[in-house]
């Protein structure tokens, strides 16, 4: 299965999502390959493998200058987690991409799909931008579904909308793509916060597939580069993912 991460808005745990979500299913001894799709690469400096200096993974698959899958994937310090790591270079490749004339524009990734086949990988998790550019269509073009990290603030229903939109405009080159539903990332106890998840729920629109809650342990471990549950098992934000992951799969670890 196919997951893409993605939110239009920064800042709503988008990254640490993708890097513990992956982990999570590692422990429940699932094969996981990463991709990340963000030029900033926070997702490869998690795992510990962020190369600034030479042309990224992602940017050869996104160009399609690759012949072996192996030249695209690094292996993590976790058994059977694998990533695909990016860089500066992605912004190079996709602006060159977007005025490229060419008929295959949005299925430079489906290459990769066919290349590792369903055998090895239980699991592919794509860490995308906050934005809708050549690189993430062709990421939503290989994904089964979408999850929508949220924190509960004014804007955040709105984006969510917006999302939701763009996954409609997807389905005409990938009728498989589904919204799964929303996880709420740093929640806080406050009123105002609770008020969002009650009307969230009472919509019935969007399903939410589990509550994070806010930890100063997310940022030492981000620091760390330390999935938080390693970090810090007992902390709210270790719970929420583990609990995230047993309701999304249905299996405990």
């Amino acid at each position: 299965k196919t997951i893409s991460i993605l939110n239009l808005k920064g800042g709503v745990a988008k990254t640490f999502t993708a890097a513990n979500m992956a982990y999570e299913l590692y422990r429940r001894g699932y094969k996981v390959l990463l991709l990340d799709n963000d030029k900033q690469g926070n997702l490869s400096k998690a795992y510990g493998r962020y190369d600034a200096e030479s042309v990224a993974p992602i940017t050869r698959l996104l160009s399609g200058e690759w012949t072996r899958v192996t030249e695209l994937i690094n292996h993590t310090d976790y058994e059977g987690v694998d990533i695909i790591t990016a860089n500066m270079s992605l912004f190079g490749a996709t602006w060159n991409l977007t005025k490229a004339e060419e008929e295959n524009q949005i299925e430079r990734y489906k290459r990769l799909v066919q290349a590792v086949g369903g055998n090895y990988y239980d699991y592919c998790i794509i860490d995308n931008p906050p934005d809708i550019g050549i690189n993430v269509i062709n990421a939503l073009e290989i994904t089964d579904e979408v999850i929508v990290p949220v924190k509960l603030d004014n804007y955040a229903l709105e984006g969510l909308d917006i999302v939701a939109e763009q996954i409609e405009d997807v389905k005409e080159y990938n009728p498989a793509i589904k919204l799964a539903g929303v996880l709420i990332t740093s929640y806080q106890n406050t009123d105002g916060e609770s008020a969002g998840v009650e009307w969230l729920q009472e919509q019935g629109v969007y399903n939410i597939l589990g509550i994070v809650r806010y930890s100063k342990k997310v940022a030492e471990s981000s620091f760390l580069q330390k999935p938080i549950y390693e970090y810090s098992p007992c902390c709210g934000a270790a719970q929420g993912y583990k609990k995230f992951v047993t309701a999304y799969t249905g299996k405990a670890r």
